[in-house]
């Protein structure tokens, strides 16, 4: 039940963050923007690791992880942020995050089926197929004129 509250917060809290981010492009365009949304993000971050988990792991672990480009989570954090920024500004917030939000179901199942990036592999499941065709064919509904 957790991890269902933890996923409807986080759903919620991208859909506020792109609508906010969005709004300051306007303004301040796009890269600083971006540049802005990660920067801020980042000293969160770090005031975090101080408060609750300095004391388990350190700086040093980073240069450890077994695959290295995992590390490129910032990297892709960062065209994450200006794709849902053009995305909303180009489709409005409702049909943007909809579409996001299949492409992220669908590229997290071919992850899944294919085994990819240190993932379990799974089977293929019709289910799972016709769940993201059904979401695709809730896009069109609502894309309906």
């Amino acid at each position: 039940m957790w991890g269902i509250i933890i996923a409807l917060i986080s759903g919620a809290l991208m859909s506020i963050q792109g609508v906010f981010n969005t709004g300051v492009t306007k303004q301040a365009g796009n890269w600083l923007t971006n540049s802005w949304v990660q920067l801020t993000g980042f000293m969160v971050c770090i005031v975090a690791w101080l408060i609750w988990e300095r004391q388990e792991s350190s700086i040093a672990g980073l240069f450890q992880i077994d695959h290295k480009y995992m590390l490129l989570g910032g990297v892709i954090g960062a065209f994450i942020t200006l794709t849902v920024m053009l995305s909303m500004k180009n489709l409005g917030p409702a049909q943007a995050v909809l579409l996001i939000v299949i492409s992220q179901v669908a590229v997290a199942y071919l992850i899944e089926l294919f085994g990819w990036f240190a993932v379990e592999k799974a089977e293929f499941q019709w289910s799972k197929l016709v769940g993201i065709l059904v979401a695709i064919a809730g896009l069109i509904i609502f894309k309906w004129k």
